[in-house]
This record gives C-alpha cells, sequence and structure tokens, in this order.
C-alpha cells in the first residue's frame, strides 16, 4: 500500500490571519473541497466535552468546518453518542445541554446537534464489519449511519485504557450506542446494582429475551437469558444497570478498529485532529490535567490510521511539560509518551488491527501548509 498523505499547519499566525483560517487552508490543500458534498448529509463527530473539562476542542473549530460544508452544498450536524457511564452526556437531553454549555450551539456552529443514538442511547443500527474478529456486527448510533457523508472532528490527547485517543477512537468508540461501548468494555454481560435499583421494571420491559426479572423489588439479569445487547443499560432510570468492565486493554483497541471499520466502511470520508491541550486523560472526564506536551498543530487526511500515527509521532518528538503528568510518570524522555504515562495500555495494537482489516496504513507522507 502505498503513502497516505496527511496535511499539517503549525499554530504560528501573522497579524490579519486567525487561526480559523489557517484551518480552512488545511482543509482546502487536505481536499476536503474535493468530496461531493451536494445536498448530502453530513455527520460531524465530535467530543462536546463532559461538562467541567476544558480540554475539549473550542466550538470555533467546528464553525469552520460546518460553513465550508454548507459551502460545498452539504447538510451538517454535529454528532455524538451517549456514554455508558454516569455523567452530563448518558442521554440525549443532558448530552444536548452539554454541548450547549460548552458552546456546541446552533448560534456558534452554524449547526445543530443531533445525539446519534437517541433519547436513552437505544436507537442503533448493527452493521456487519467485514473481516471483525472481535466483532461481527457493530452497534452503531442510527443516525450515524443515516449520514450520506462523515466527518472526524478530534482533539488528539492521552487514554487511560486506549493509551491514546485520537481518529480512531473517536469514530469507534464514539460512535457505538450505550450497547456498543458495552460491547466494546466488556466480554460479559450487565449486572445490577441492587442498591441503586428501585424495582420499576423498565429493564424488562426493553429486554426481548426475558433476561430481567423482579423480586422484592429488586431487578436481577438471568446470565444465561442474556445475549449482552446492553439495551437495559440505556432504560433504566437510575443508572442501576452496569456493564462488567472485564475487557482486556489491546482487546478494547481492537474492538474500536473494528467499529471503525463499521462506521466508515462504503461511504465518503474525511478527518481532522487537532493536537492541542494533550491531556493525558479522556475528554470524558469531569476535569482535565495538564498536557503533557506542548501544542504542536492541526492535521488532516482521508485516513485515519495514518491520521493517527502522524499524530503520535509529533507528539512523541516533543518535550514534556514541566510538572505534568508525563515529567511526574518518571518516563519522560522515552520515545513512547503515551505508554511512558499510561504503562499498562498498547495503542500500538489499535493501528496495527485498524490496518491489518483496511481501514489504512501507517505509512504517511507529510506536508506542510503554510
Amino acid at each position: 500500500m502505498e503513502k497516505s498523505k496527511v496535511y499539517y499547519t503549525n499554530l504560528r499566525v501573522k497579524m490579519g490571519d486567525t487561526l480559523q483560517t489557517k484551518l480552512e487552508r488545511l482543509l482546502r490543500k487536505a481536499g476536503l473541497p474535493t468530496m461531493d458534498l451536494e445536498d448530502k448529509y453530513v455527520a460531524i463527530k465530535i467530543h462536546f466535552g463532559e461538562p467541567g473539562n476544558l480540554a475539549y476542542l473550542r466550538p470555533n473549530y467546528a464553525r469552520t468546518v460546518v460553513d465550508m460544508v454548507k459551502y460545498l452544498g452539504g447538510k451538517p450536524f454535529l454528532t455524538d453518542c451517549n456514554t455508558l457511564y454516569v455523567g452530563g452526556r448518558k442521554n440525549a437531553l443532558d448530552h444536548i445541554e452539554s454541548a450547549y454549555q460548552n458552546g456546541f450551539n446552533p448560534y456558534n456552529t452554524g449547526c445543530h446537534v443531533l445525539i446519534a443514538d437517541g433519547l436513552k442511547g437505544t436507537d442503533d443500527v448493527y452493521v456487519p464489519v467485514e473481516g471483525g474478529e472481535y466483532v461481527k456486527e457493530a452497534k452503531i448510533g442510527q443516525a450515524i449511519m443515516d449520514a450520506d457523508v462523515f466527518i472526524s472532528m478530534n482533539h488528539f490527547k492521552g487514554h487511560e485504557a486506549a493509551g491514546y485517543g485520537g481518529a480512531l477512537k473517536n469514530i469507534g468508540m464514539g460512535c457505538g450506542s450505550r450497547a456498543g461501548k458495552m460491547e466494546m468494555h466488556s466480554a460479559g454481560k450487565p449486572y445490577v446494582n441492587q442498591e441503586l435499583c428501585v424495582g420499576c421494571g423498565q429493564c424488562i420491559k426493553i429486554c426481548a429475551h426475558d433476561a430481567p426479572s423482579i423480586t422484592d423489588k429488586k431487578a436481577s439479569i438471568d446470565l444465561n437469558k442474556c445475549v449482552g445487547c446492553g439495551r437495559c443499560i440505556g432504560a433504566c432510570p437510575k443508572d442501576a444497570v452496569s456493564p462488567a468492565q472485564d475487557e482486556a486493554n489491546e482487546v478494547l483497541n481492537y474492538k474500536i478498529a473494528e467499529y471503525s471499520k463499521a462506521v466508515l466502511d462504503g461511504r465518503p470520508h474525511f478527518h481532522i485532529s487537532f493536537v492541542i491541550d494533550v491531556s493525558p486523560y479522556c475528554d470524558c472526564h469531569a476535569e482535565n490535567d495538564l498536557p503533557i506536551v506542548p501544542d504542536v498543530g492541526m492535521f488532516a487526511s482521508f485516513d485515519p490510521v495514518a491520521l493517527d500515527m502522524a499524530c503520535i509521532h509529533a507528539v512523541n518528538a516533543q518535550e514534556p511539560i514541566k510538572g505534568s503528568a508525563l515529567e511526574d510518570s518518571g518516563r519522560p524522555y522515552m520515545d513512547d509518551h503515551f505508554t511512558s504515562v499510561f504503562p499498562d495500555t498498547n495503542w500500538k495494537c489499535c493501528i496495527d488491527h485498524a490496518k491489518k482489516i483496511g481501514i489504512g496504513t501507517d505509512e504517511y507522507e507529510l506536508i506542510e501548509v503554510k
């Protein structure tokens, strides 16, 4: 496979220029205007940031992408799927409110927010994964699969389970419904926290396999009947139903790659990564730590694997920020900053698996845009 082109611009601007106009030039050089967007629904997948976190991407960047999509005749919307954990983005109402609080509203971004897997995270589509070794059918948010074109906007950062969070993480984990996220995080089946359960019976109503039952006003799940679809997790109003967090980090990354393939196969896609505020943890945290390295710049490519690889190399080329988690790790001058911060992770296996199943290549040509 020949090298993929990855385009890059730094964050320096001259008087009269802005980062948004630099982003526009980057998108043009990287080929976004060559896509046929006329009258197409365009899903722009972005992380809106858990309330309290301040490392998420500014909505101004989203506005630049939205404006270009509109100029090209497309019908854009910003989207994400609900979270598996309890927080500010576990259902569509809270999720949209969190997005608006963080500035992702139609007035700032020029388009609407659609939560792809619906009110409770149960509006998903089962998408076959060609060549999947760990996932045969990925559970993807309905609105994402209904779109004609897919664009990812990624805040490149560290991640405590995956090692790093970039294009593949934003696509694979981010586009999974609540049930899909459970499938990626767990090889097991959900269980009921009896202390939180109020015996409302919502889990019984949504289950197609008669697995939940209620005894003494408390629900329990028959694991012999349960198929692990995770819909009861989304249905529970008290967050009493939880997944078994028992999947190894390597398998988690394999599944992220396979979910990414399910999202991207068979339609046009384009990817943008911002190596800015490179926090050690995911934006799903309700806080953010000091960045581990200085800001680098903005990257774009049609190949998400090459894009991630270029961003990883860019981060690893930086000196650690004094006082950051990277310096505190005691391994700040290793070639691999992400493994230095989280030595129990293995980010390389996600790249390798994505390459193996045909999403893209880790060989790239880096082209600077002034």
